[in-house]
């Protein structure tokens, strides 16, 4: 049971992490990297920084070219250069070049934006370099920028990837005191969504509870991330208890939740439900997407209603909408599986031209029941078009395909 003394002693958001965290973990230091500047290239005049990025592939000349453009605002406030940039480093394993980057962009007027910051401490967390990213919220004020919860959230989001319970529950415990940091809602969902990511349910189920006591309301995120864990959890009760505590709270559920609901009636077998679920959606104004129509397809399907399945497929144009890949997977699979070839195969060859492709044992299905049905040239066309594949089909599964049309 968690302890509540803290709670009542100061009576601030801010201690909302004592309430998940043990008394006997013992405090860390950090420390700060020094990293020497690399010699400045000047960038030629006639074409543009931006351009000569993203063209570079030599690790090395990527990192120069970058670091010779550490003044050049097009290149510094474009996120996706920037991204671009650390991402490809990452991959090259040039970790040194990525700290001497941002490094150097902390020493750089726009290190005294928070904003800038909070980019840094994400850069460095997606190159999964977590001790940076958490150094640079710790220093901050080196750099004469502002400390808020909104660093902290970008610290604490980097941290929490890395699954390392007793390093979050330590950031959580210290920082907000020291530093006199109130916890939001982003903050106390950035720790729910991990702690479920890593199993934790009980444990994210009463971080909620302590932080209603605390005065921070949960919002639609809470309940989706909980109610979508504990149902992918096989604890059904529980998940059903959230989704009406949710809707008896006036929290009303998003897509995002009706999403999560219906993929566990799919899952339970209970289809016509799901498609009721999904009317409800449309009366009360929340606009099904390609997601929702493809679950609740699926659930007819599998529940042995392929008409209505098929019926739900119409409605789907009939809203505007266009298929996507996966809806494509889950009409031409279940056709397959079900005997419809006809449909299957008009279908197959229009998803195929757009190139998404079933997968290849939902070919071989196909290609066996056009042959059985003696339409051995539709047949062929799958097969040609399945050649023409990007990325190519390998060499057996092409021999396996051509090895069905040969079949007497």
């Amino acid at each position: 049971m968690l302890s509540l003394r803290l709670f009542r002693r100061f009576g601030t958001a801010s201690h909302i992490a004592d309430a998940i965290v043990s008394s006997d973990i013992s405090a860390t230091s950090t420390t700060n990297s020094v990293v020497s500047n690399r010699i400045q290239q000047p960038v030629t005049p006639e074409e543009p920084a931006l351009v000569k990025l993203k063209a570079e592939r030599d690790p090395e000349k990527l990192f120069e070219l970058f670091k010779a453009n550490a003044h050049n605002r097009l290149v510094i406030e474009n996120r996706f250069a920037f991204e671009d940039t650390v991402s490809r480093l990452a991959g090259a394993g040039k970790f040194d070049y990525i700290e001497n980057l941002l490094e150097h962009q902390k020493t750089l007027p726009q290190g005294r934006r928070e904003g800038f910051i909070i980019r840094i401490i994400m850069l460095y967390g997606k190159a999964g370099m977590t001790k940076h990213a958490v150094d640079t919220f710790y220093d901050l004020h080196l750099y004469g920028c502002r400390r808020t919860v909104k660093s902290f959230n970008a610290a604490l989001k980097v941290l929490t990837e890395t699954r390392d319970l007793e390093a979050i529950e330590l950031f959580l415990r210290e920082v907000p005191w020291k530093f006199g940091i109130e916890l939001d809602i982003l903050s106390v969902n950035i720790v729910i969504k991990a702690f479920c990511e890593m199993g934790i349910l009980d444990k994210a189920y009463l971080i909620m509870v302590e932080m209603e006591k605390m005065g921070i309301k949960p919002d639609v995120i809470t309940y989706t991330t909980l109610i979508s864990a504990f149902y992918k959890n096989n604890r059904y009760e529980i998940g059903n208890g959230l989704w009406n505590l949710m809707v008896r709270r006036g929290c009303l559920p998003n897509l995002a939740t009706f999403n999560v609901r219906i993929q566990y009636l799919v899952n339970r077998g209970r289809a016509w439900d799901a498609n009721e679920l999904m009317r409800m959606m449309q009366y009360i104004r929340i606009i099904p997407d390609e997601v929702t129509y493809n679950l609740v397809i699926k659930g007819f399907f599998r529940a042995g209603y392929l008409e209505m399945a098929k019926r739900v497929y119409s409605a789907l144009h009939g809203k505007g909408y266009k298929p996507n890949i996966k809806i494509y997977q889950t009409m031409i699979h279940y056709l397959c599986k079900g005997g419809d070839f006809d449909m299957a195969y008009t279908m197959c060859q229009d998803s195929m031209k757009k190139n998404w492709f079933p997968n290849v044992d939902t070919i071989y299905k196909l290609l066996e029941g056009l042959q059985k049905s003696g339409k051995l040239g539709e047949a062929k066309f799958i097969m040609t078009l399945a050649r023409k594949r990007v990325p190519p089909f390998s060499a057996d599964q092409l021999r396996a395909m051509q090895s069905i049309l040969s079949r007497r």
